[in-house]
């Protein structure tokens, strides 16, 4: 969930550069995915560092550049911590999407099933049975299991879910929940 976090300020070069400055463009990297954006600055090709992604010299406007570069990094290591406070998975997509402020708002599997068992509760005798739900609410109760016994976590990103999650959940029903084919195959 924490995941590998790195940053890079970077010059980006334009398909035709004619010279003068270009612009600094920051690379976020979340365990090997990424993400870009303009930081709103230029810089000289001659003035700038690319290893340390700052600009070269002591005149007032390379010291200003690195501050504003400095704070930049700064708010997207908060960002990066609000991600974490908030038990949210943390992605190249989502931080930069924290960081400026259009963070979408994540779909929860769990929440959704907890909204979709609570719609068939209020149908039940109006096109669905009690047994309906009573399978509804045990599917629930298994997949909350495996969360916990999976991730450590109690709901999950509908983003998260791939080809593996199913497979895995199967295995959980089979082995841990003792579960017969078809049972596992209908929850």
């Amino acid at each position: 969930m924490k995941g590998n976090f790195h940053l890079l300020f970077y010059l980006r070069k334009q398909k035709v550069y004619k010279g003068g400055p270009r612009a600094i463009y920051l690379r976020i990297t979340v365990d090997g995915k990424r993400a870009e954006m303009s930081v709103g600055r230029e810089c000289e090709p001659g003035k700038w560092n690319s290893s340390a992604g700052r600009s070269v010299g002591t005149k007032e406007d390379a010291r200003t550049l690195n501050t504003y570069l400095d704070s930049l990094q700064s708010k997207m290591r908060m960002a990066h911590q609000a991600l974490l406070d908030t038990g949210q998975h943390v992605t190249a997509v989502s931080l930069q999407g924290q960081f400026s402020g259009k963070s979408q708002k994540s779909i929860y599997l769990m929440r959704l099933f907890a909204e979709h068992n609570a719609m068939v509760k209020e149908l039940i005798g109006n096109g669905f049975e009690a047994n309906t739900l009573k399978g509804y609410i045990t599917s629930e109760k298994h997949l909350t299991g495996f969360l916990r016994k999976q991730y450590a976590q109690d709901d999950i990103q509908i983003s998260e879910l791939n080809y593996a999650f199913i497979n895995n959940f199967e295995h959980y029903l089979r082995v841990d929940c003792k579960c017969s084919d078809v049972s596992a195959a209908a929850v």
